[in-house]
């Protein structure tokens, strides 16, 4: 059997006690990096010292299979560095060999820095959709946030702390300054901090400096009826908030199904 073990994202006390027992009777521990499986068996004063397997991003297609084989005659706990394995951390290609060869999967749930800082966002949490880590190319940035831009669901990001400003600049350009989002810090730690605002506020903050771990969490888009009007006040406030007019009337125009040209053309006789 395969364990997917959900560790503490940075609190020790939020280790499960399912957790504590199935790392003190484990044999073998598939982790993420096993000089921090090593760290988290001493914190939380576990004599136990199973058979560590690195599985990480550059290894997990190469060993899956004969982690798969191994599991068939005993467990095998997969741990990530914090939280649920396979949630942005390694383990889904495990988990689908897995699947694949009939062996069964289990999990011990544990924290979630996902689903903490939607908690914590004070934005809507009936429906959000988890995107991972923002892409690191601005221009591949920008158009994954242009392809989520009309969605309504609250929407969860991961980001390094010092991409978080430029991040927060391009959610302006690309959701508008009208956004509401949160940016979560050290979530459970003993530094923790969440801040509130329009995504303009939140980049204006992050331009002092960020540290720590990153949660950014975006209101959905709203529920628009498009009028000419409405569309050209959405291009004027994207391009007071620095996009440029033919950038900002594409994206209106995707969001609104109004001609990308009148849009361009009502923007510049406006000025």
């Amino acid at each position: 059997m395969i364990i997917l073990a959900g560790t503490p994202i940075g609190n020790l006390g939020d280790a499960s006690r399912r957790l504590i027992e199935v790392l003190e009777t484990a044999t073998v521990i598939a982790a993420e990096d096993t000089r921090t499986t090593q760290r988290l068996l001493k914190a939380l004063d576990i004599p136990n010292r199973p058979r560590l397997i690195p599985l990480h991003d550059h290894n997990e297609k190469r060993v899956s299979a004969d982690l798969v084989d191994l599991a068939r005659s005993e467990d095998l706990v997969v741990l990530s560095d914090a939280g649920m394995p396979t949630v942005s951390d390694p383990g889904y290609g495990l988990v689908a060999a897995a699947v694949d060869a009939g062996v069964e999967v289990t999990a011990i749930p544990g924290p979630s820095a996902v689903l903490t800082a939607l908690a914590v966002s004070g934005l809507p949490t009936d429906r959000f959709a988890f995107e991972g880590f923002a892409a690191r190319k601005p221009g591949e940035r920008r158009r994954a946030f242009e392809a989520v831009a009309e969605d309504p669901r609250t929407l969860v990001f991961f980001e390094a702390p010092t991409r978080t400003e430029q991040t927060l600049r391009d959610m302006v350009q690309v959701f508008g300054p009208e956004r509401r989002g949160a940016v979560c810090r050290e979530l459970t730690k003993m530094y923790e901090q969440v801040v509130r605002g329009t995504l303009p506020e939140l980049a204006d903050w992050a331009a002092g400096g960020v540290r720590g771990e990153v949660v950014l969490v975006v209101e959905g888009a709203p529920s628009v009826s498009w009028t000419p009007e409405a569309a050209l006040a959405d291009v004027q406030a994207r391009v007071a908030a620095g996009a440029r007019l033919k950038d900002a009337t594409r994206e209106v125009a995707a969001s609104s199904g109004l001609p990308a040209r009148d849009l361009y053309d009502a923007a510049l006789a406006a000025r």
